[in-house]
């Protein structure tokens, strides 16, 4: 009786999260799905003044460290963010995920799109964190700012900005036009307009 080998076949859907092996001998198939786990998501926060050595190395606040503890980056890429005067500090798993957001979003067949997308990746810079949790950062990024020795690392989200002590101090950390902000983006997430519900049960 003849016995047809075992195929092994590999599929993953569109979404990138599925995997699907299908295993044939003889006239029977078996099939095993896989689900992916979810990206994992590091939040930073607080903010930090630190001081840039002669070579341009700033030691990663312990804070960050410790923050990064479910999923520990040791590369980085940073750039020159595309509204305020600091830069932007990007977790590898961070702007992976990024990337595919623009993937998904924008087309290379659109002029808009690729003049958007060339603006945004322009002066990108990967950094990686040595022994002794200090990133090398690159001159030319530090000069777009205007950073002195002492800068300042904020957490926001899933990134770091990194600013000119000067600047930082200068901005605003409340008061009436925060209170507008908030109102005008948080209080409309809802379709009844109010502020974004209560998720915690109570």
């Amino acid at each position: 009786m003849a016995c047809n080998k075992p195929v092994v076949e590999k599929v993953i859907n569109n979404s990138g999260k599925k995997w699907v092996f299908v295993e044939q001998s003889g006239n029977k198939s078996i099939i095993f799905t896989f689900q992916m786990e979810k990206p994992v998501q590091i939040t930073f926060t607080g903010d930090f003044t630190c001081k840039l050595d002669e070579k341009g190395r700033v030691l990663l606040p312990a804070a960050f460290i410790k923050q990064m503890a479910s999923c520990m980056q040791e590369k980085f890429v940073l750039k020159k963010d595309i509204f305020d005067s600091c830069l932007v500090l990007y977790p590898m798993v961070e702007w992976e995920q990024q990337n595919q957001f623009l993937r998904q979003n924008t087309s290379s067949y659109n002029r808009e799109h690729k003049q958007f997308l060339r603006g945004f990746f322009k002066g990108t810079a990967e950094v990686i964190l040595d022994a002794n949790n200090r990133l090398l950062l690159p001159k030319r990024l530090l000069d777009e700012i205007g950073a002195d020795r002492e800068i300042v690392l904020a957490g926001n989200l899933g990134v770091i900005e990194i600013w000119n002590k000067a600047d930082y101090d200068n901005i605003e950390g409340g008061g009436e036009n925060i209170a507008f902000l908030a109102e005008k983006i948080m209080g409309n997430l809802n379709n009844d307009g109010g502020a974004p519900k209560n998720t915690s049960g109570e």
